[in-house]
C-alpha cells in the first residue's frame, strides 16, 4: 500500500524538479455550480501534465543497477513524455510504446525528450501488452503510467499543494483513467484532512473504475473509446483499485460531449487549454453531475497536451452543443436570385454565414435545382429556433447537418 509518508517523501525529492502549479478560481464554474470552485493547472506543469511527478518519482527511486538496465513505459502520451523527460535528466536510456493513433503531438514531444518511442496496438492497454513484451526481451525497468507505489506516491504530492494553500478545501475532483493520480491524491488528502470528499471522474467511453466500483471488482472493459485518450483505460490497477475502494467518496461519469463543452468553457473563459482528460472534472460540475454548493472544490486540470486538429472539432461540436453554430442545408431552384433571397433571410435573423457550398451536381437533387449548405454563427440555442422557424416560414425545407 502507499501511505502519507511515501508522499510526503516523493514531495521533497521534486521540491527541486517539478513546478508548483497554481490554483486559480473559475468565477464561470462557480456561478453555474453555487459553489466556489479553484483549478489546479496541472496542464502547466512541466510536459504539460502531472504525470512528470509519479516519473520523477519512480526513476529518483532506482537503484544504479536498474538505471544502468534503462527504462521502458507505455502511454498514450502524457506518462511517455514524463518518463522521458525524467530519464534523459537522471541519463537513464527510454523506450516508450504508444499506441499507433496516439497523438501526433505527444508522439513528437516524446521523441523531443529523449526516448525511443515504438508505435504499437490501438489503444493503451494494447500498447501496455507490447511494452511488456519489449521488458522482458530488453531487461529494462517497466516504469508503469499508474498501478506503481512510487508513481502513485509522486501523482499524490497535488494534494500536499492543494491543502497547503487551499486548507479549506472540502472537495478534490479529480480524473481517473488507470487510477494512478486519484490514488495519490487520495492517500494524501484523506490522511491530511479526513473530512475532504474525493470525487473521480470518468468518461463514459472509458469507465472501468466507475463499473468496477458498482461491482466490487476489477472489472476489463471489452473496449475504451473516448475524446478524452490520456483516461481511455479497460481496467484499474489492481493496487489502484484498492486505493480507490478505500479513500474515493464517489466516481461520476461525463460523455463525450459535456468533456467537448468543458474544453470549451476552460478556452473561453478560464484562458487555458485542456486536454479531454484534463477536462472531465470541470465537465462534471458545468453539467450538475455533483452538488457542491456553497463549497469549497477543487478540480485537478490534469493536462493541456492536445492535438490543434482535435482542438478545432471540439471547438466546432461544443459551440453547436451551446447554439453558436450550425450548418443546415436546404434545396432552392437553380436561378439568379434564390441564392440571394435565402441569404437575405438568414441575414435578416442576424446570423453570420462562415460558408457556403452550392452543389447543382448531386444526384439526389433533380434537375433545375441546388443543394445549398450553410455554415452560421449564431448566438444561442433560442437564435437557432428563431432562426430555422423564420426559413421554414419562407417554404425552406432544412436539415440541420451533424458533424
Amino acid at each position: 500500500m502507499v501511505t502519507v509518508e511515501d508522499v510526503k517523501k516523493a514531495y521533497d525529492n521534486l521540491k527541486s524538479t517539478v513546478r508548483k502549479t497554481p490554483i486559480d478560481e473559475s468565477r464561470t464554474i462557480s456561478e453555474i455550480t453555487g459553489g466556489k470552485v479553484f483549478l489546479k493547472a496541472e496542464n502547466l506543469q512541466k510536459t504539460g501534465a502531472f504525470k512528470i511527478r509519479g516519473a520523477f518519482n519512480k526513476i529518483i527511486n532506482l537503484s544504479n543497477e536498474e538505471q544502468a538496465k534503462g527504462v521502458i513505459a507505455a502511454s498514450a502520451g502524457n506518462h511517455a513524455q514524463g518518463v522521458a523527460l525524467a530519464a534523459s535528466s537522471a541519463g537513464i536510456r527510454s523506450t516508450i510504446v504508444m499506441p499507433e493513433g496516439a497523438s501526433v503531438t505527444k508522439v513528437i514531444a516524446t521523441k523531443g525528450y529523449g526516448a525511443n518511442v515504438v508505435l504499437s496496438g490501438q489503444n493503451y492497454d494494447e500498447s501496455y501488452k507490447k511494452a511488456l513484451e519489449l521488458q522482458k526481451s530488453e531487461g529494462s525497468v517497466f516504469v508503469h503510467a499508474f498501478d506503481d507505489p512510487y508513481v502513485i506516491a509522486g501523482q499524490g504530492t497535488i494534494a500536499i499543494e492543494i491543502l497547503e494553500e487551499l486548507p479549506e478545501t472540502e472537495f478534490i475532483i479529480v480524473p481517473i483513467g488507470g487510477g494512478g493520480l486519484i490514488s495519490g491524491i487520495a492517500v494524501a488528502a484523506k490522511s491530511l484532512k479526513p473530512s475532504v470528499k474525493i470525487i473521480g471522474v470518468q468518461a463514459e467511453g472509458a469507465a472501468s473504475a466507475y463499473k468496477a466500483r458498482q461491482n466490487n471488482k476489477i472489472i476489463e472493459l471489452e473496449s475504451a473509446y473516448t475524446i478524452a485518450d490520456g483516461i481511455a483505460v479497460r481496467k484499474t490497477g489492481d493496487l489502484t483499485f484498492s486505493l480507490i475502494q478505500k479513500y474515493v467518496d464517489d466516481i461520476i461519469t461525463v460523455n463525450d460531449e459535456e468533456i467537448a463543452h468543458a474544453i470549451l468553457t476552460l478556452l473561453e473563459r478560464s484562458k487555458i487549454v485542456v486536454e479531454g482528460a484534463g477536462a472531465v472534472g470541470a465537465a462534471a460540475l458545468i453539467h450538475n453531475k455533483l452538488n457542491i454548493r456553497d463549497r469549497n472544490a477543487v478540480v485537478v486540470i490534469s493536462g493541456g497536451n492536445i492535438d490543434a486538429n482535435i482542438v478545432s472539432r471540439i471547438i466546432e461540436k461544443g459551440l453547436m452543443k451551446s447554439g453558436r453554430y450550425i450548418r443546415i442545408a436546404t434545396v432552392i431552384e437553380d436561378r439568379p436570385g434564390t441564392l440571394y433571397t435565402l441569404l437575405k433571410t438568414v441575414a435578416s435573423m442576424r446570423a453570420n454565414v462562415v460558408s457556403i457550398f452550392h452543389d447543382r451536381l448531386k444526384q439526389s437533387v433533380p434537375l433545375g435545382q441546388s443543394e445549398v449548405e450553410l455554415e452560421l454563427e449564431t448566438r444561442d440555442p433560442e437564435h437557432v429556433a428563431e432562426l430555422l422557424q423564420a426559413l421554414e416560414e419562407k417554404g425552406y425545407k432544412i436539415e440541420v447537418v451533424d458533424i
